[in-house]
């Protein structure tokens, strides 16, 4: 069954960074757009990041400049680093993909099209 896993959340301090891994099971994960996306408690989940099949890139304003997504097609993953962290990013951040190109995924995504295949999600706590 093909599925995302994520991992490498954490507790980090303001300032500090990590490094977060989505990796595919059951298919390849090389040519599919894929996306990163973070959800507070309460509220909806948003857009972090995402790289598409032809390893174009996109971020929400609120990441660009502190975030670089990247994927190792070799490992089967999909890597968000995540610098200069501040309070606000603290959520469960989770992965998702979909076709080709990150326009696609967002829509499936806001189409709660994709809500039966979340996975665990990873906490990222961004604390003193």
């Amino acid at each position: 069954q093909a599925q995302l896993a994520e991992s490498g959340g954490g507790l980090v301090q303001p300032g500090g960074s990590l490094r977060l891994s989505c990796t595919a099971s059951g298919f390849s994960l090389g040519y599919y757009a894929v996306g990163w996306f973070r959800q507070v408690s309460g509220k909806e989940r948003d857009r972090v990041s995402c790289i598409s099949g032809s390893d174009s890139t996109y971020y929400a304003d609120s990441v660009k400049g502190r975030f670089t997504i990247s994927r190792d097609n070799a490992k089967n993953t999909v890597y968000l680093q995540m610098d200069s962290l501040r309070p606000e990013d603290t959520a469960v951040y989770y992965c998702a993909f979909e076709g080709t190109s990150c326009s696609g995924l967002f829509a499936v995504v806001d189409r709660h099209e994709y809500d039966d295949y979340w996975g665990q999600g990873t906490q990222v706590t961004v604390s003193s």
